[in-house]
């Protein structure tokens, strides 16, 4: 017999797949808003297509989307503070650090390994999640380092890379 699926067990078993961790960023009006996101991936090459999955509880994406552009920042190993600071729903996140826009309205955070432009293609609902998907207007890699990687319930890059010490 196959065990049931609950939030419990799904979350442990998903927690055994290392993802990057972004923050989606963007403007309501001059406001910089934010969210960590590791529900990010690549979607098309032709046209050049990427989405993410923002929960229906943040109160940061509804307001991004009314823009109808957001920025993607791939955090860097050494930026957890800045994940845990856009990760919460209360606060200054823009405290955690410094940003600025590029020339095609891109909030894009200080020290990231990399950024996107996007604006929005499509929303489509789904579970407790929304599936955006944003087409790629502009990017860059800004630093050559390695990425803050989000493995079995934390950021701790050397666990997710390292064989099992069992």
């Amino acid at each position: 017999m196959l065990p049931s699926v609950n939030a419990r067990m799904f979350r442990t078993v998903l927690g055994q797949f290392a993802t990057g961790v972004t923050v989606i960023t963007g403007l309501d009006g001059e406001e910089r808003l934010g969210l960590a996101c590791q529900a990010f991936s690549s979607l098309s090459l032709d046209p050049p297509l990427v989405l993410f999955c923002p929960g229906h509880t943040s109160t940061s994406w509804p307001r991004i989307r009314r823009s109808g552009s957001f920025g993607v920042n791939v955090l860097a190993e050494d930026q957890r503070e800045v994940c845990e600071a856009f990760g919460s729903s209360s606060g200054r996140k823009f405290d955690a650090v410094g940003s600025r826009l590029t020339p095609g309205g891109t909030v894009v955070l200080d020290g990231v390994l990399a950024w996107l432009g996007c604006t929005i293609e499509a929303v489509h609902p789904s579970g407790d999640h929304d599936i955006v998907v944003g087409r790629v207007q502009e990017l860059r890699v800004e630093r050559p380092d390695g990425p803050l990687l989000y493995f079995r319930g934390g950021h701790d890059a050397a666990a997710a890379l390292a064989p099992s010490a069992r």
